[in-house]
């Protein structure tokens, strides 16, 4: 068996990360939580369910992703080394597929026929439809009308592997009004529906499960670093935050090591127009806490204890919360939480693309400005992973339409060079 699942310190006997997280669900949702935790507490010991994931994460998803050193991008930052861990090369072309393959897996195992998902940007959808059309389950994913919209190929992505996409209309018609749905789905359809919740959010067991499967990402980096670098630990780890799963996948092998030992976890909030705009997504620098999607959490929101609408720039970051893990480890020192904005998400695509050739997601984007600007207060003997979650090809069009190109100009030499500091 060549796979085994971390054993991270879990949370307490009410679930929770210190004072976050914990289980706040309608009674009717208990008993089939506790089914999904002694379901998963069976199976990550269960050799025959590691070892088809394991041969599914290598031959299907196409792991491990590459650690790859951007130069040109190091070059221009003129201080540490920017490394890129390349989650975008996983087929569906983000991390979403390393937990929906596992999830999946373990709602055949428990005998559940259908799985319903949320999706923001598209990307969970995308790998739950995928997960599911591989081992034969129906799959419903919720998705709001204004993500629609915005992620136009990955809605026909996911329509075209079998899954049923429905629209969601209430609230901001974003990613925490899709939840809301699946988790009223899945309420109503309990005995034969397997929920495979995209982020570390929700009730308990799921923070712990998803970061757990989300692991294999920091876990290869240990392994990859000591072979570049001759250590296995970087000096720092930028990551985009939303509700938090790509970010808390690359942290968590790193977040228990003991002070001194443990690099600097920068998480990069979407700040959107700018926190004290109110137009923004970030939980840490400009919430409270609070309770949504059966969590204690940061979260947006007023003094009546309302939902503040999120906005961001990217669908995969429109959220009003962040995973209690994250929450423990802001309050705590273990990580830092910082807020990027929309232009210069922008501005980090754009640079990435023309000095490496990759267009990253613009939820990736946000790591990117950060990873630059820290960069440049670094020795160049010192060392910064990004985890590149995903790819941009879902983007583009939105990406087109905010730069206000015609279609018509989209492939014509020069064209996105609107802005002095992106220019190669």
């Amino acid at each position: 068996m060549s796979l085994t699942l971390p054993t991270y310190p879990q949370p307490d006997g009410r679930g929770r990360f210190g004072r976050f997280g914990g289980r706040y669900v309608p009674e009717t949702l208990i008993p089939a939580l506790d089914e999904l935790e002694r379901a998963y507490a069976a199976a990550k010991v269960d050799p025959e369910y590691l070892n088809e994931l394991d041969r599914l994460l290598r031959d299907f998803v196409g792991r491990p992703s590459g650690l790859y050193l951007a130069e040109r991008l190091t070059a221009h930052a003129g201080g540490a080394k920017i490394y890129l861990k390349r989650e975008d090369q996983n087929y569906t072309g983000a991390h979403k597929i390393n937990n929906c393959l596992a999830q999946a897996l373990l709602a055949k195992r428990m005998g559940k026929q259908r799985v319903v998902a949320e999706t923001g940007a598209g990307q969970h959808g995308v790998a739950s439809a995928t997960a599911a059309a591989l081992l034969g389950l129906d799959c419903v994913v919720y998705m709001g009308a204004e993500d629609i919209r915005r992620q136009e190929l990955n809605v026909f992505r996911m329509k075209l592997l079998g899954a049923e996409v429905r629209e969601v209309t209430s609230g901001t018609s974003t990613l925490k009004d899709a939840t809301n749905e699946a988790i009223r789905d899945w309420v109503t359809n309990v005995r034969d529906t397997f929920y495979i919740l995209g982020s570390v959010v929700g009730p308990h067991p799921y923070p712990a499960m998803v970061r757990d499967f989300q692991s294999v990402i920091g876990e290869e980096v240990k392994v990859q670093h000591q072979a570049l670098e001759g250590r296995p630990v970087p000096d720092a780890i930028v990551a985009c935050v939303g509700g938090g799963s790509n970010a808390i996948g690359i942290f968590a092998p790193f977040a228990y090591l003991p002070d001194g030992e443990r690099p600097r976890l920068i998480g990069t909030e979407a700040a959107g127009e700018g926190v004290d705009s109110g137009r923004h997504a970030a939980s840490v620098a400009g919430g409270r806490v609070g309770v949504l999607h059966g969590a204690m959490m940061y979260l947006l929101n007023d003094d009546e204890g309302q939902i503040v609408p999120p906005h961001s720039i990217s669908a995969g970051l429109d959220y009003p919360g962040i995973g209690p893990e994250h929450c423990l480890y802001s309050e705590t020192g273990v990580a830092e939480y910082v807020p990027v904005t929309d232009a210069q998400a922008m501005d980090a695509l754009q640079l990435c693309t023309r000095l490496e050739g990759i267009i990253p997601a613009l939820e990736t984007a946000h790591a990117l400005h950060h990873a630059v600007e820290l960069a440049r207060t670094m020795r160049p003997d010192q060392t910064i992973v990004v985890n590149l979650s995903g790819r941009g090809d879902k983007d583009v069009a939105e990406v087109m339409r905010l730069l206000s190109l015609p279609a018509a100009q989209s492939s014509a030499p020069g064209t996105l060079h609107a802005r002095p500091e992106v220019q190669a």
